[in-house]
Order: structure tokens, then C-alpha cells, then sequence
């Protein structure tokens, strides 16, 4: 069954590859800002003056009132990023694991775990630093949130709830479980919060728990993903109406004006049975499978079809 699968994985240049679309935003942001610091730099402005007028409405505050002035900054700061080596980090495990969760969760659940993982680290930074009496007090210097990390954060933990004894490297003796890359980088992500502010570590260790819950969630029926495939769905049409017509004038087609007469045995129809299976994996997951395409995969697997 793996093999089979192996055979059908979400290529680079897929429409619609979240991975590679996540991988776009953070990149083309990151190259924003970069070009934005070199005309400044060019221009003779000081960085102080770069942080106050560009990063400055890119990154998280630690301040509600701040935040008040920028809300955007909630959405924004999980997809920019100042430092290369801090981008290359974020993407490398981004990577890493976002790879593994759209072969066995299907791509439309990495998109809305990393904005739920963003999401919920920012609420929970900013809820640490108003609350926390030691941390309040110093409010004003504390330094704001910016980057990835959160929303990586939330995509490990969940696909290594999701399947903790995948294998990667297979070559290496029988290849390394998941989990424990997932320690490793845990350690590394910790390690180089340590010197931060205690309001981030609260914020990675909030995402990694919601990641977590995404999936346990996920398997009891309830996908926290769907309102926003929903919603995605109903902008799409809303802006490309003549996508509706066409997918109906597609049907139409299939039933009323095929040129192929009814009932005729076409041939390699379990080839075909068996790719809209291994597609439905690619979309939604092994999980989303009934009962009859699960039994029907495991025939295929032992035909070798």
C-alpha cells in the first residue's frame, strides 16, 4: 500500500499544492523586506529607522494597545521573516514535516493548521506578556513576535500525532521514526527561544498543543479544516462564476452527450477505480477512505495493479 501511494504523491508543480504555496508567501515576503532594508541602506537611513517604518508593521506586538493600531500584524507575522537564517530554519522544517502531513492528511489540511497554529501562538504571546505579572511589568521593552515558528511548530506536533512511528531515511536501518525528529526539533526550537522572551516559548508550546488537538480532533470526525476550504471554496466561485457553469456543463456532458454508448465494458476500470482512490488519498487522506475503498486498495496492493 505504501508503494502504491508512493506512486501518486502531490507533485511540486500540482495546482493548489498548499506546501509549495506556503513556501511562496514566506519567500516572496522575506524578499520584500530584504529589498526594502537594501533601499534604505542605500539611501543612507539608519536600521532604526527600517525597523520603525517597515518591520515595525510586519511584526507581532506584545501590546494590545499596539495591536490595536495593527491588527493585521496577527495574520502577518507568521509568514515574515528579517533574518535568512531564521527563514531558512522555519522552511526546512516546514519542509520536513509539512511533506509527510500532505501524504497522509491530504493538502488541504496544511494551509489551515498553520494559520490555526500562527494564530493561536499569537493570541496566547500576547495574552502571556498583559498577564503575567513578571512579564507586564516590562511590557514595553519587550520585543515583538515575528516568523514561523509558531505555525511550524503546530504542523510537527500534529503530523507526528497523526502517524508517530513513520518512517523516514529507510535506508538507515530500517529507517528513524518520527517522533524522534520531532525531538530534535523541539530541542533546536527551545534552545534558540532560550534567550528570548518567555511570551514566544508560551506561544510555540500553545501552537504544538493546538496541533495536536487538530488532529485528535480529526480523527473523531470533526475537521477544524472544512469551514475554511469552505470558505475558500465560496470565494473562488464568487470571483470565477464561470467555473460553476463549466463543472455543470461538464456533467451534462458525461450523461446526456458522451459519445460512448451506455453500458459499454470499457477496459482497465480498476485502473481507474484505483487511481480516484489513490487521488481521494492525496486530497483528504488515507482516514477519509470508506470501507469499501480501503478493502478494494488492500485487493489492489496484493493483484498488484
Amino acid at each position: 500500500m505504501q508503494s502504491m501511494k508512493s506512486n501518486r504523491k502531490i507533485l511540486l508543480g500540482q495546482d493548489n499544492n498548499a506546501l509549495v504555496l506556503l513556501f511562496a508567501i514566506n519567500m516572496l515576503l522575506f524578499a520584500g523586506i530584504i529589498s526594502l532594508k537594501i533601499i534604505y541602506y542605500l539611501s543612507g537611513s539608519t536600521n532604526e529607522l527600517f525597523y520603525q517604518q517597515i518591520l515595525n508593521w510586519l511584526s507581532l506586538p506584545a501590546s494590545f494597545g499596539q495591536l490595536a493600531g495593527k491588527p493585521w500584524t496577527l495574520l502577518v507575522y507568521m509568514f515574515a521573516h528579517h533574518g535568512i537564517w531564521q527563514l531558512v530554519n522555519s522552511m526546512l522544517w516546514l519542509w520536513c514535516f509539512g511533506y509527510i502531513l500532505q501524504d497522509l492528511a491530504g493538502n488541504n489540511k496544511l494551509f489551515p493548521l498553520y494559520l490555526y497554529g500562527g494564530f493561536i501562538g499569537g493570541v496566547l504571546f500576547l495574552l502571556s506578556n498583559n498577564l503575567v505579572p513578571v512579564l507586564a511589568r516590562d511590557l514595553n521593552n519587550i520585543a515583538p513576535m515575528l516568523g514561523a515558528g509558531a505555525a511550524v511548530m503546530a504542523i510537527a506536533v500534529a503530523t507526528t500525532t497523526l502517524a508517530p512511528d513513520y518512517r523516514i531515511f529507510p535506508l538507515i536501518n530500517g529507517g528513524i521514526p518520527l517522533w524522534v525528529l520531532t525531538l530534535v526539533y523541539v530541542a533546536i526550537d527551545f534552545a534558540t527561544l532560550a534567550g528570548s522572551n518567555a511570551g514566544i516559548v508560551i506561544a510555540h508550546l500553545g501552537a504544538g498543543i493546538t496541533g495536536f488537538f487538530f488532529i485528535r480532533q480529526l480523527r473523531r470526525g470533526q475537521d477544524w479544516s472544512l469551514w475554511m476550504m469552505r470558505l475558500v471554496s465560496w470565494i473562488d466561485d464568487l470571483f470565477n462564476p464561470e467555473k460553476k457553469h463549466a463543472r455543470k456543463e461538464g456533467k451534462g456532458r458525461l450523461f446526456y452527450k458522451s459519445d460512448r454508448k451506455p453500458y459499454t465494458k470499457t477496459s482497465h476500470v480498476s485502473q481507474q477505480k484505483l487511481d480516484a482512490i489513490l487521488d481521494k488519498i492525496n486530497q483528504h487522506g488515507y482516514d477519509q477512505l470508506t470501507d469499501e475503498e480501503k478493502a478494494f486498495l488492500e485487493q489492489a496492493s496484493k493483484e498488484e495493479l
